[in-house]
């Protein structure tokens, strides 16, 4: 039976980037405050007048959202902290968006960052999870690329996808990310380029694996009359989809949480894939790019490759993708790489994305993914989302 679950009245408003950096001496908390001064000053507001609170973030150390309201000088009456990696700018959304419609809260403040020092992605990973902690790191696996180098040679046996193939999608994303000043990546990517590059965890290479950086992304959720008088443009959300641990007896991932839901997700809406403007998606590895293609209805499992061979992935091209360079082009700064597709697709469906606009779009799919665990990532999350 498929769910009905609407989201009318309520939008999203200011997607906000405090930019990224490669390193960073500054705390987590700088970087989510930093966001938060941000939003506040966009929309005119005293942090008292925001209500609700939303938080993700990897380093954080003993501070979770309740001790960021303290750093913060927030007293919200709704708060909630997203543990959930790449997943977690969604499940903020929809989460904030039902807070709002309850009267919970009636302006929430979406928030996501983290630091990266020169010690930090080590320290993440060797304590990420029981099984990074007991199964992977002590036998040198050293993180994710090991376990997506799994999941790809698993894909590419199962499907025969080429590196040639995942090769497109990062060529197309770095080609959108040189029209992207917040992108960190500035040199030109052939498909050359990525084939010769030096080879990290067979068969993922070096432009396979997103760089690590720090960086906050961040937008409020209110109600609809709320933006209108704030004089603030507002984007609405169609429908969503969450799943954790989906097909759990799969040997392997080769397909992700999304697939189990995707029909409510168009169904919701009130929309097909084919109606679909710019698409959004999690893109920490491109095999898991192509997962997504397949598991969102755009092509049929095991079709990735020849999706991406007979499509144009650029903002210009018949399947704009990840228009703003995506993780792999734009940098990955810890949690609020859930939050990137998602403040592109906002700007993009308000008209203010600049360079990478795609000229006309009025619909938006954005997707996440986090939590990888061996040998898959955990969760999964999806929005459509239209211009008001």
């Amino acid at each position: 039976m498929t769910r009905r679950i609407s989201y009318e009245g309520v939008v999203a408003v200011l997607p906000t980037t405090i930019p990224y950096t490669r390193y960073s001496i500054q705390t987590a908390q700088w970087w989510i405050g930093s966001a938060l001064r941000e939003l506040a000053k966009s929309a005119g507001l005293q942090p008292r007048e925001i209500d609700g609170l939303c938080v993700s973030s990897f380093t954080l150390g003993a501070d979770t959202a309740v001790g960021l309201t303290q750093h913060l000088g927030l007293s919200p009456r709704w708060l909630d902290h997203i543990p959930m990696g790449g997943a977690c700018g969604i499940v903020a959304l929809r989460r904030a968006a039902r807070a709002v419609q309850a009267g919970d809260a009636d302006i929430v403040a979406c928030l996501a960052g983290d630091t990266n020092g020169p010690d930090s992605f080590r320290s993440l990973v060797s304590g990420f999870s029981r099984f990074a902690a007991d199964a992977t790191y002590p036998y040198g696996a050293a993180g994710p690329n090991g376990s997506f180098a799994l999941l790809t040679d698993a894909y590419m046996r199962s499907y025969g996808a080429t590196r040639e193939d995942f090769g497109r999608i990062c060529v197309a994303q770095r080609a959108n990310a040189l029209r992207n000043p917040q992108a960190l990546m500035k040199r030109p990517l052939t498909l050359e380029d990525y084939m010769a590059a030096r080879m990290i965890s067979d068969p993922v290479a070096l432009f396979d694996c997103v760089m690590p950086c720090a960086g906050a992304d961040a937008f409020l959720v209110m109600r609809e009359e709320a933006a209108r008088a704030m004089g603030l443009r507002g984007v609405r959300i169609l429908s969503t989809i969450e799943r954790h641990n989906g097909f759990p007896d799969d040997p392997v991932q080769l397909r992700g949480g999304w697939a189990m839901d995707v029909p409510d997700l168009y169904a919701m809406a009130g929309l097909t894939p084919g109606t679909i403007d710019v698409v959004e998606t999690y893109d920490d590895y491109p095999v898991i790019v192509m997962m997504q293609f397949e598991d969102l209805g755009f092509c049929g499992k095991g079709e990735g490759p020849d999706f991406v061979r007979s499509h144009d992935l650029t903002i210009g091209g018949d399947f704009p993708h990840n228009t703003g360079g995506g993780q792999l082009s734009v940098g990955q700064a810890g949690a609020a790489g859930g939050y990137l597709g998602l403040v592109e697709a906002m700007r993009q469906l308000t008209n203010t994305a600049g360079g990478t606009q795609v000229a006309g779009a009025r619909t938006a799919l954005v997707s996440g993914f986090g939590m990888i665990n061996y040998d898959r990532g955990l969760c999964s999350s999806a929005a459509i989302l239209a211009a008001a």
